[in-house]
């Protein structure tokens, strides 16, 4: 069974930062990759960064500049560093793996969720 657990959310003043942490476990073979999605009321789910397997970053446009996702594989972590928070970043924030796992029977690829965790910035 895999699992993700995140941590980092919280309430947070115009401007701050956070650091959003998101530890994968179980019979992990592989993470292809790692991302970070957002949703607030009334908005559709969006895609805010992603990382590969091989290091490589992508970024929403509304983010780009502000936030920073890294990882450790050894661990099997993510992160999201979050910096010049504004309220328009208020939302729930999923964690989420494109991961090769070891299943009963056998070897199977598929996508997995976090909880999610609240990030609300004040203004």
């Amino acid at each position: 069974q895999v699992q993700l657990v995140e941590s980092g959310g919280g309430l947070v003043q115009d401007g701050g930062s956070l650091r959003l942490s998101c530890a994968v476990s179980g019979s992990v073979l592989r993470l292809n990759s790692m991302n970070w999605y957002r949703q607030a009321p009334g908005k559709q789910r969006e895609l805010v960064a992603s990382i590969t397997t091989d290091g490589r970053t992508n970024y929403a446009d509304s983010v780009k500049g502000r936030f920073t996702i890294s990882k450790v594989v050894a661990r099997n972590t993510v992160y999201l560093q979050m910096n010049s928070l504004r309220p328009e970043d208020t939302a729930v924030y999923y964690c989420n793996a494109d991961a090769t796992t070891a299943q009963a029977t056998g070897v199977r690829r598929g996508g997995y969720w976090g909880q999610g965790t609240q990030v609300t910035v004040s203004s």
